[in-house]
């Protein structure tokens, strides 16, 4: 058996030269690849080689490509030279960060798709889709999966948060009474964002109902979130409780 054989995983590292070269403005520094076929693609083109398993120089500065295995056991490493770079190149429509990104596009709820389709393509700051609840919003970013990371990680996180942040906190409590439990996670993972969190306290003052599932939802599915949602997320003036 091959060493590549055994890959499962592949960790790309972005290149730290070409700073001046044409880029993909929302491309992760690191990501991940584990889809079987694009893993095959990849194995398929990897350098022949006498080399022995282990770590191989990348000291060129083009980023680079490591193979794991199922027990997270580092088999090799090169850099994505040859007929590897095209495929990790973020511009490249056939590469496989392209691909990544068109999934996610392809898989954002209706209404939200070509704000998303813009994204993937590279525009910096597309318009946003009008007419779109809030509540989808939250539900688009409760759905996204924290790991594994692809390369269309970095999006998937950012591109909700885009359309919550210049939105009234008044708006975003009313969206957190309507939504369901996907978009509860969504928007635990927003009040506690720092999109939130470095607002003016007044614009920090959430209504008793939606502070209540908030904190409720945090303290079941996300305890991480928790401290930074009680400390954070303060009264209207109308509910403090004033002492005597």
């Amino acid at each position: 058996m091959k060493p590549t054989s055994r890959t499962v995983r592949i960790a790309v590292t972005a290149s730290r030269t070409g700073a001046d070269r044409p880029h993909h403005p929302h491309h992760p520094d690191a990501y991940e690849v584990l889809d079987r076929d694009e893993i095959a693609e990849v194995l398929a083109l990897w350098p022949q080689r006498e080399a022995h398993d282990g770590f191989e120089c990348m000291c060129h500065g083009d980023g680079g490509l490591s193979l794991y295995e199922a027990g997270g056991e580092r088999i090799r490493s090169a850099a994505p030279a040859g007929p590897l770079r095209p495929l990790f190149d973020p511009l490249d429509p056939d590469g496989i960060p392209a691909r990544h990104r068109d999934r996610w596009a392809a898989a954002a709820p209706e209404g939200l798709r070509e704000f998303a389709r813009a994204l993937a393509a590279g525009e910096e700051e597309p318009p946003p889709p009008h007419g779109v609840p809030l509540r989808l919003v939250f539900g688009w970013l409760g759905a996204v999966r924290e790991e594994p990371r692809d390369a269309a990680w970095l999006l998937a996180e950012r591109a909700p948060g885009r359309l919550l942040a210049g939105r009234s906190t008044e708006e975003l409590a009313w969206a957190v009474r309507e939504t369901d439990r996907t978009g509860l996670e969504g928007a635990v993972r927003f009040f506690a964002s720092e999109e939130f969190t470095t607002r003016h306290p007044k614009r920090r003052r959430v209504p008793d109902t939606a502070r209540d599932l908030l904190l409720r939802h945090a303290r079941s599915h996300r305890p991480e979130d928790l401290p930074v949602l009680e400390r954070r997320l303060l009264r209207t003036p109308e509910d403090r409780v004033r002492r005597s």
